[in-house]
């Protein structure tokens, strides 16, 4: 008897820990998406702080700062993403693309970098479409001109192709593990120069980088993968903007408009008097003390440590202590001696 009910005890324990896991992964599968491995305004910081483009590149795989998060392959690594560009006059293309097998990339995000009539230096991060569906394009305003930027129109300028590839990687670069979608957003934030602005549009300015991207842009994942295109992942949800709207409507609203308590930022008067002595009465406080009736024959004592403590309700002219009831003396027997 005591073997069939340890066996049965054995199989159940199996039977809920299956159902837990199963839980977990739905779970997991549901909240994240793709697209949340990089953030295109990290992308667009860094870029900022880059001298070129070869900078670029190795600021996008240090080990140290783990920009991406991308595991495109699932191989259980993050994906090195190699920069490679491409230029037509005043029009720089910049291609992030990760690798993710030997002779396969897919593109993940595009810079836009062009000058315009009047000599001013035009960015947009447009993420690939069946990374982060159409239209999803960041515009830094930049503090300060980008030393990348000047340094495209400068005599140091070479055009940069990255002479990495599957199993060929510099010597800087380890890879390591994916992060969960929160982890991985709290160590990326750190990382984004607040000090810029990023606007966000679905207009991309430069027809001459449209151009250039249709010769150039690798799609191998998605080619092999049709239904993890981002269209397919968020059905009915234009991009990852749109996305990221969702979301924030879905949060949970737990604190209530008239809930929250505001201060008006100013200083209560040193000469503060509750309601009802400005009204003629007698006050009630003497040597930071005030004797409150409490509608019985004896009476409480409370002690408070400044006027500041003590509030006057004006609509049911009541006087309120704002002290803990943990905090206050005890009885005071008849006679006002304590025991």
């Amino acid at each position: 008897m005591r073997k069939i009910f340890g066996s049965l005890l054995f199989v159940l324990l199996i039977a809920s820990t299956n159902l837990y896991a199963e839980d977990v992964t739905t779970v997991e599968a549901k909240d994240a998406d793709i697209s949340d491995n990089l953030d295109l305004e990290a992308v667009a910081s860094v870029f900022g702080e880059s001298k070129d483009l070869e900078e670029f590149e190795k600021r996008l795989n240090d080990p140290e700062t783990q920009i991406s998060n991308l595991d495109l392959n699932e191989d259980g690594e993050v994906d090195y993403l190699r920069v490679v560009e491409t230029s037509k006059d005043n029009t720089h293309l910049v291609t992030i693309q990760a690798v993710i097998e030997k002779d396969k990339y897919q593109d993940v995000a595009t810079i836009d970098v062009e000058k315009d009539s009047n000599g001013e230096t035009q960015v947009q991060v447009v993420g690939d479409v069946y990374m982060y569906g159409p239209g999803y394009i960041v515009e830094p305003v930049y503090v300060h001109p980008p030393v990348i930027c000047i340094w495209f129109w400068g005599p140091l300028y070479h055009p940069w192709r990255s002479p990495f590839y599957w199993g060929y990687y510099p010597p800087y670069y380890h890879p390591w593990h994916p992060y969960p979608r929160h982890r991985y957003q709290r160590n990326v934030n750190v990382h984004i120069n607040i000090n810029n602005s990023y606007n966000y549009t679905s207009v991309r300015k430069s027809k001459t980088s449209i151009e250039l991207q249709k010769k150039s842009r690798r799609n191998d994942f998605g080619a092999k993968n049709p239904n993890k295109s981002f269209a397919k992942r968020n059905g009915g949800v234009k991009n990852r903007q749109a996305l990221n709207q969702q979301r924030e409507r879905l949060k949970p609203q737990n604190t209530k408009a008239n809930d929250i308590k505001k201060s008006t930022g100013k200083q209560v008067q040193k000469d503060w008097k509750p309601a009802s002595e400005k009204a003629g009465a007698k006050s009630r406080v003497k040597d930071n003390k005030i004797s409150a009736p409490s509608g019985k024959s004896n009476s409480k004592s409370i002690q408070g440590k400044s006027r500041s403590n003590v509030k006057s309700n004006v609509g049911n002219k009541k006087q309120t202590i704002g002290r803990p009831a943990a905090n206050r003396p005890a009885k005071m027997p008849r006679g006002g001696r304590r025991r």
